[in-house]
């Protein structure tokens, strides 16, 4: 059978086309086309809200998107938090599928140790809870600080931010007048180019946030005179303060019935600003915001609670060995605060007002010794107990550590404030 012409043309068309197929390998110009790889940077959405005035749970959880049904299986799972005790400024960590509505995690501080996780199960079967223990290290370091003016003030020159936060500063002052609260009146006792050194335990969280731990130790000097602190528990096995001797920082009487205010008059003669004439002034002054609490400085039974001339409201309270205080013009008296009741020392008696002859809210206390007015501020206040003689070698041991770490004897001659055993955290 002879070939036709079209034959002839579809094998040549097809010689053709395995000669281009055979020389395909060689083009320069190949390309394979090649997917691109996928890259997920995050597959939720992250974001921090916070409680706001006047807001409430479901306001917060509404912007996270749990309404509805969602927002009664959300408090159905949790027994941790309360919508009707919710705290504004609360942080909620909101976390939610990208795509999603609903959001699958809200995290919440409880406090400084815990945190609450809610978990959106699987199915829109509900919630779960989770309360989880934040992971605090401790480190002890130290710090120095000079008075020019407070104690607020000399810490806070002398403790950066990256030491401790300022809210963390003022509790450090507070942690330091309460230990003393026996010793020391930091309203009156310190003068300008007194030292304070202490030695605390400082916490750190995963996230870098830095608190106050507890005092370990601590030097107060005042008016050149060295007063020591150093934690140390006792027999019963509680933690108390005693000095380099042994003796509880503990007294018969507080150095002062405020905690850390400032006194406007001290003992002694002075003018009086409404009677317009010099008389003696047989107690101190601090002023204070009107209602600061007032403490009984010692244990006793109260003589008087009532109004009294001059004094305004006044508390007076007898002591043992004849010793007798007053406290005057009280805005008002504490709950249960009459005439035979029997008081504890830190008990809280009444609240600071400007009742009587008071030109602006402050306390009037008065110390008497058999009738006669003495300075409140004297520092025979009775002596401390000392460590038991069966613990006496363990205290000796605590305390040549913590004084070691409180007063390093490797620091240069110019040691920096926070000493050479604090974190260089700046």
């Amino acid at each position: 059978m002879s070939w036709r012409a079209s034959h002839y043309v579809a094998a040549g068309a097809l010689a053709a086309g395995m000669l281009v197929w055979a020389a395909h390998e060689a083009w320069p110009f190949r390309e394979v086309p090649v997917a691109l790889p996928i890259v997920v940077t995050s597959a939720y959405d992250d974001w921090a809200d916070t409680l706001g005035r006047r807001e409430m749970l479901s306001d917060v959880l509404t912007r996270a998107g749990i309404t509805g049904r969602e927002y009664a299986r959300f408090l159905k799972a949790t027994h941790t938090l309360n919508p009707r005790r919710m705290q504004p400024g609360l942080i909620f960590e909101v976390r939610r599928l990208k795509g999603a509505t609903v959001a699958n995690r809200i995290g919440v501080r409880l406090g400084p140790e815990k945190r609450l996780v809610m978990t959106r199960l699987r199915g829109d079967s509900g919630w779960q809870e989770t309360v989880e223990d934040i992971p605090w290290t401790t480190e002890r370091l130290r710090t120095t600080a000079v008075i020019q003016s407070n104690l607020y003030d000399a810490l806070d020159a002398a403790i950066p931010d990256s030491f401790l936060p300022l809210r963390q500063r003022v509790a450090l002052a507070w942690a330091i007048a309460d230990v003393y609260d026996w010793e020391v009146d930091f309203t009156r006792d310190m003068r300008p180019g007194d030292r304070v050194e202490v030695l605390i335990e400082r916490l750190q969280s995963p996230e870098g946030e830095k608190r106050l731990g507890r005092i370990l130790a601590a030097r107060v000097d005042v008016a050149g005179s060295p007063s020591f602190a150093f934690a140390f528990d006792n027999a019963n096995g509680q933690s108390g303060f005693y000095d380099d001797k042994g003796r509880s920082l503990r007294r018969a009487f507080l150095r002062a019935p405020l905690r850390f205010s400032h006194i406007s008059s001290r003992f002694g003669g002075r003018f009086h600003p409404i009677l317009k004439r010099w008389r003696t002034h047989e107690g101190t002054d601090y002023a204070a915001a009107y209602g600061t609490p007032v403490r009984a400085t010692a244990d006793g039974i109260v003589t008087e609670a009532g109004r009294n001339g001059g004094y305004g409201n006044l508390v007076e309270l007898r002591h043992t060995n004849g010793i007798q205080t007053r406290y005057g013009h009280l805005s008002r008296f504490a709950a249960g605060i009459h005439q035979g009741q029997r008081v504890h020392q830190e008990q809280i008696i009444g609240y600071v007002g400007a009742t009587g002859l008071a030109t602006g809210p402050h306390l009037h206390y008065e110390f008497r010794v058999n009738g006669r007015a003495t300075n409140p501020q004297r520092k025979d206040a009775g002596a401390g107990e000392p460590v038991p003689s069966k613990l006496k070698p363990a205290f000796d041991n605590a305390r040549a550590q913590l004084l070691a770490e409180l007063e390093p004897t490797d620091l240069p001659a110019a040691a920096p404030a926070l000493g050479a055993a604090a974190a260089r955290d700046d």
